[in-house]
């Protein structure tokens, strides 16, 4: 405990303790003001001392840093700007935007050029090389030895005291004291600069979960664990998303981080996208709910930790992406690289990608309101710019983000790019570089200007200042200098509103115990485990084969890692391992290596690794680099791919000016999952295979679901949580977040910005593994969270009666789009339906209905005959 110092007390205290609470106490006329009603602890062995008001904030602030405190009234307050005056924005009486709007006016261009920087990663302590959280201590490096992990980088003082930098993205941790330790150090680092503008550091997730790492109840961890944000859709539960926020902000706090680069709410409705793992699905009424839940949790504190209208000491910013969605990438190439730059909208669906922003994260149930940030995708939102038709990337986009998102949908927080927007490209497009999609040409300041005056406030991943400096001095060249320091104080104002918010101009510092008995804590760990739980997806029980009985003898063959090429470096090595550890599989079952003594198999396998849609070997053979992307494990031939892309350009590929892929053909790079499937079930001659499939996307589950006598399906979940389900400890109660087709045709034909619109897989028990689909001990699961979100908007029927074609649906408003040549309904008014049809003989009808910026039926089809 720190002990406290009364003021009517200081002159029992001698020496330094005298001095320290006379220089703590003393007001801009540098006399003892005998109304002081706050009382101040003596500085904690990193010299941070904590000042109580009554009925006010506990200030924090660092004696190394030269603050003092001035009473004013009675009240204690943080000199920040050491002028020996209360300045507006250090009053924390007043509201934010007061506050806010005082100090940006305050502020030089350099210092809001810096806090429009966001760091690239930083890794605690900095690793000894690579491309992202290196970094040296004096000079050295810190696996040369003798160096404290929560010391702040050489690197780290550069940016935030020359470059003014004062968002700082935190990758790893070596633990929660480390990372308590190390936001201390900054803190005090950055108060005593300037105005003292604390570090708002932040975080993109970190709550995934370590396989193979055990969940004890009543023990605690490094940090809670929980499904991957496709879990949480697939618990269809709104509730338990809003419990994780609220356990991960307090989490998140305690390591010093008052932003998260989540939730991403992109519409997953190309299921072929690497990044749909990171979404809450395909459904935009089930993004939207979940959406909202995610930010309540994050941003709202109760209590005495609450500041104003839910703002306080237990809330995070919370960053919502990626701003319009990500989600349809063209061929389902993703926008890191540029050969997956381009957003498509053949099925005119734009509205629907909106709806879990708009009617989620934007509207809010709990008092903050809104989210408090933005991230625009890489992505060109190709043709969506209906002002001036330009192609460019999302950040850069003035109809998107300012005519859009703020004037339409009334957002003045802030946006922030994606990481390294306004960097230069690779030489070929499946380098990892800079993404400046549709600004390749432009030079580097070029591109911060175009930004900047698309209505954007931040760069994700510059941590140099003299770029956004030179932006404006072009601003002020073509608008003056009037019209830029306001445009440059309106971007600072919604970035300091963040900071002040959550509580860190009054106290930044950590109590680094507290931090230590907070993240990871046994409550939070139980709570992530039942999610997975929740999370877990039963999809075939054939003959109620499950749950199995403990203790029996199983078969357990090895897990296949085929080699992966990351970012950088080197593929890795492909690898067989222990698909479950020893240890924690004996304390469900016995293990044979011979299937013949086996009751069971249990098969683990991953989602089909079906590549990233560009292969650099394609061009070397003389292709435009262009090959599938695969839901399944076999070979397979894109016969049914578009004869023409819709959208090509890029100055790294100056020939290629069509992406298509038809033709050709891909192997999942992890075969070996699907001859494992098959090499057991031909081992257990007859006896019951379970199968238990993480999926990152949907996958085609034909190829094997006939070996198969149950199929659990998880999101990034332990093992733990798997074995518990099998052996009925917690029954399966999971809902699948999207649809898993039948084929890889249906995966061709169906369009990358409509969800719902594939045929799916009908399994041997008549079984349709459909949005929403899941299986409980009684059977396929029919409960208020179904009713709510399965058929929103009601299939249409077809009703054919000689050559003529009748389409209704029972939900009122909804319209009906309809095809006759085999393609997708794309929402346009040559597809509408209006009266019956005629057709010939032969003829496939396919149908959606639709209501407009709500949802989309899934797709029926009939044949004519």
């Amino acid at each position: 405990m720190k002990r406290k110092i009364h003021l009517s007390a200081v002159l029992c205290f001698s020496g330094a303790a005298f001095l320290f609470v006379l220089s703590a106490g003393m007001s801009g006329n540098s006399a003892i003001d005998p109304s002081k009603k706050w009382t101040a602890s003596l500085p904690d062995s990193a010299g941070i001392v904590l000042v109580k008001n009554p009925n006010g904030p506990t200030l924090g602030y660092s004696t190394t840093s030269g603050v003092k405190i001035l009473t004013v009234d009675g009240l204690a307050f943080k000199d920040l700007n050491k002028n020996g005056k209360l300045d507006k924005y250090e009053d924390w009486r007043l509201p934010v935007d007061e506050r806010a709007k005082d100090l940006a006016s305050k502020l030089s261009i350099d210092q809001i050029a810096g806090l429009m920087l966001y760091s690239i990663h930083q890794a605690i302590p900095a690793l000894s090389g690579g491309p992202f959280g290196a970094g040296t201590y004096n000079g050295k490096k810190f696996n040369e030895g003798g160096i404290n992990p929560a010391w702040v980088t050489d690197q780290q003082k550069d940016f935030l005291i020359k470059d003014n930098l004062r968002h700082v993205l935190v990758t790893s941790v070596q633990s929660p004291e480390v990372a308590a330790q190390w936001n201390n150090n900054v803190q005090a680092l950055v108060e005593g600069t300037g105005f003292g503008i604390p570090a708002n550091n932040s975080s993109d997730p970190r709550h995934s979960t370590n396989s193979g790492v055990e969940y004890t109840a009543g023990a605690g961890g490094k940090i809670s664990q929980w499904p991957d944000q496709l879990g949480l859709a697939a618990t269809f539960d709104p509730a338990v998303v809003q419990q994780f926020g609220n356990i991960a902000a307090k989490e998140y706090r305690a390591l010093g981080i008052a932003t998260a680069l989540s939730p991403q709410i992109d519409l997953g409705s190309e299921p072929r996208w690497a990044r749909i793992n990171g979404t809450f699905g395909e459904d935009p009424q089930l993004d939207a709910d979940m959406a909202r839940a995610y930010v309540d949790g994050f941003q709202t504190s109760t209590g005495d930790a609450e500041i104003k209208d839910g703002w306080g000491f237990n809330s995070v910013n919370a960053m919502m992406k990626h701003w319009p969605g990500g989600g349809p990438e063209e061929g389902g190439r993703d926008a890191h690289f540029a050969y997956g730059k381009f957003a498509v909208y053949p099925g005119n669906n734009f509205d629907e990608h909106l709806v879990s922003f708009v009617d989620g994260a934007l509207k809010l149930s709990g008092p903050t309101k809104m989210v408090s940030a933005v991230m625009p995708y890489y992505t060109i939102s190709y043709g969506r710019d209906k002002i001036t038709g330009e192609n460019e990337g999302n950040s850069y986009n003035k109809y998107l983000i300012t005519d859009l998102l703020r004037k339409k949908y009334g957002f003045d927080g802030v946006v922030c790019t994606d990481w390294l927007v306004t960097a230069d490209e690779g030489k070929t497009p499946d380098v990892f570089a800079g993404k400046s999609w549709g600004m390749e040409t432009k030079t580097v300041a070029e591109r911060h200007y175009k930004v900047l005056m698309a209505g954007v406030d931040q760069f994700g991943g510059n941590n140099v200042a003299g770029p956004v400096i030179e932006a404006y001095n072009m601003g002020v060249k073509e608008h003056g200098e009037a019209f830029m320091r306001a445009r440059f104080e309106l971007s600072a104002v919604r970035l300091l509103r963040n900071i002040f918010r959550v509580g860190l101009f009054e106290n930044p510092y950590l109590d680094v115990e507290k931090s230590k008995a907070t993240v990871g804590n046994p409550d939070f760990m139980t709570a992530g485990y039942n999610a997975q739980l929740k999370s877990i997806v039963m999809l075939k029980n054939h003959d109620n084969v499950l749950p199995l009985q403990k203790g029996k003898t199983i078969y357990l063959p090895k897990k296949y890692t085929p080699s992966i090429k990351g970012f950088f470096g080197p593929p890795s090595k492909e690898r067989w391992d222990d698909a479950v550890s020893a240890e924690l599989i004996s304390k469900y079952f016995t293990v044979t290596d011979d299937p013949a003594k086996a009751d069971y198999a249990i098969v683990f396998v991953s989602s089909p690794s079906g590549g990233a849609g560009y292969d650099a070997d394609d061009v070397a053979k003389g292709g435009n680099g262009y090959v599938p992307i695969t839901l399944q494990y076999g070979a397979y031939t894109a016969t049914d791919a578009r004869e023409h892309s819709i959208a090509a350009g890029d100055p790294a590929e100056p020939t290629v000016k069509d992406r298509t892929y038809k033709g050709k053909s891909i192997t999942a790079g992890n075969y070996n999952d699907l001859k494992t499937i098959e090499e057991t079930k031909k081992a257990m001659n007859g006896k019951p295979v379970i199968v238990a499939i993480t999926l990152t996307k949907p996958a085609i589950l034909a190829e094997f679901e006939k070996d198969a006598n149950a199929i659990v399906a998880s999101f990034g979940v332990q093992n733990q949580a798997i074995l518990d389900i099998l052996t009925g400890a917690a029954e399966p109660s999971g809902l699948l977040p999207f649809q898993m087709p039948a084929n890889m045709q249906t995966v061709e034909l169906q369009d990358e910005d409509i969800p719902h619109d594939m045929i799916c897989y009908t399994d041997a028990d008549a079984h349709t593994y459909d949005f929403g689909f899941g299986l409980n001990w009684k059977g396929v699961i029919h409960d208020a969270r179904t009713e709510k979100y399965v058929g929103v908007v009601a299939k249409p029927v077809i009703s054919i009666k000689g050559n003529t074609a009748t389409i209704t649906t029972a939900t009122p408003g909804a319209k009906i789009y309809y095809t006759t040549n085999g393609t997708t309904p794309s929402f346009v008014e040559a597809n509408e339906y209006s009266k019956p049809i005629s057709l010939k003989k032969g003829t496939t009808i396919k149908a959606i209905a639709k209501v407009f910026g709500v949802d989309n039926s899934g797709l029926v089809e009939a044949r004519v005959e």
